[in-house]
């Protein structure tokens, strides 16, 4: 289960870009650069991102349920409709609260790679009775 003893835990560190993938800090659970799928369609990098997010969530004992707040980045806008219909099958009515920005990625592939990127926020709880 996640960190719930006041301190602050830093998990997937990657040195060479300065950032941690998992940051475990007073009963939450911080994820940075969520993708997967890159170079599919942005279906599949919708689900591809959930499934790297799962993956990490998994790390400290929790799943999809446990996230309560999204920042999706998006290369194009206008596939908003296809990513609100992933979260209806992969999240089956349980909606973190989420915020949606369009954004040039600057990443290799240019416009046919990365598509879709995620940052999450999940609850781990204060304790076992959580």
């Amino acid at each position: 289960m996640a960190n719930n003893k006041g301190s602050i835990v830093r998990s997937n560190i990657n040195e060479e870009y300065a950032y941690s993938e998992i940051v475990e800090a007073g009963g939450f659970v911080f994820l940075s650069f969520c993708v997967g799928n890159v170079g599919g369609t942005v279906e599949q990098q919708v689900e591809g991102a959930l499934n790297d997010m799962n993956g990490r969530l998994a790390q400290v004992g929790l799943t999809l349920e446990h996230v309560v707040k999204l920042d999706i980045l998006l290369r194009d806008v206008w596939d908003i409709p296809v990513m609100e219909a992933v979260f209806k099958r992969r999240f089956k009515g349980m909606y973190p609260a989420r915020k949606t920005i369009s954004t040039e990625f600057a990443h290799h592939g240019g416009p046919t790679g990365l598509k879709v990127q995620m940052d999450a926020i999940a609850y781990a709880g204060t304790g076992k009775s959580d």
